[in-house]
């Protein structure tokens, strides 16, 4: 099947933001990190209006990564907590406003009741259809592969399919993003240039655009003027563009 180019000016489907400036918004504030974490839930929770209102079908969000285990203690328990609070408070709403809610990344080590709330959450909005929000949490890209290729090699294992018939679509099916479309647009906020192991297979073709805003003053006309940017760009997918 041949891609095409996009046309100038069409907007992004499906967004992913790395939220990253948290601690550095606090700290240039004189705040506690605790402060810049619910700072940036605030955000969070905006975000998700403004993606509503513009009609974007999928919002990933970078909430937590396998990585961040090696922060202080009493900062990953804090970040712990509020993830647990974010739910209590903003699921039903969600729910109400047409959002499902996936949660991509590894359960296997977290405790038994964050894993109960993630597992409520996904059951109470697996109708919706309104909005994916897709939220990436104890997650890493290359983890997420380790796990896709575990569960093939079990399934080479038991016999259910042979290595030579192992192709990008097997990958897929096995990746925490199964059933999900990947994203048009990541954006990153807090002035660094990397994605910092984020839907590594996932981004092979989206676009990227870097802010230098932190991520809990980041708003809709920032996201507006991500999407403005994206509409600028000619996406060819590996394609030379034809008349």
């Amino acid at each position: 099947m041949k891609i095409m180019a996009n046309e100038t000016g069409l907007p992004p489907k499906h967004i992913a933001i790395i939220m990253d400036g948290n601690g550095r918004w606090a700290k240039k504030h004189s705040l506690p990190r605790s402060s810049g974490h619910k700072r940036g839930v605030a955000t969070l929770r905006k975000t998700v209006s403004a993606v509503l209102e513009l009609g974007i079908e999928t919002l990933y969000v970078y909430a937590f990564s396998s990585e961040n285990w090696s922060r202080p203690g009493p900062e990953v328990s804090f970040l712990m907590g509020l993830v647990k609070k974010f739910f209590a408070k903003d699921l039903r709403q969600m729910h109400k406003n047409g959002v499902r809610v996936r949660i991509i990344g590894g359960r296997d080590d977290l405790e038994p009741q964050l894993v109960r709330i993630i597992e409520d959450a996904e059951d109470l909005t697996k109708n919706n259809t309104k909005l994916t929000l897709a939220i990436a949490f104890n997650y890493g890209g290359h983890q997420e592969l380790v796990r896709a290729v575990r569960r093939i090699a079990l399934r080479v294992t038991l016999g259910e399919v042979s290595s030579d018939e192992i192709d990008t679509q097997t990958i897929e099916q096995h990746l925490d993003t199964f059933g999900l479309p990947y994203p048009d647009l990541v954006i990153r906020t807090g002035g660094e240039k990397r994605i910092s192991n984020f839907l590594l297979w996932q981004c092979a073709y989206s676009e990227f655009v870097f802010f230098d805003v932190l991520w809990p003053d980041f708003n809709k006309k920032w996201l507006e003027e991500a999407i403005r940017l994206f509409g600028e760009r000619d996406r060819r997918f590996g394609c030379i563009e034809t008349t």
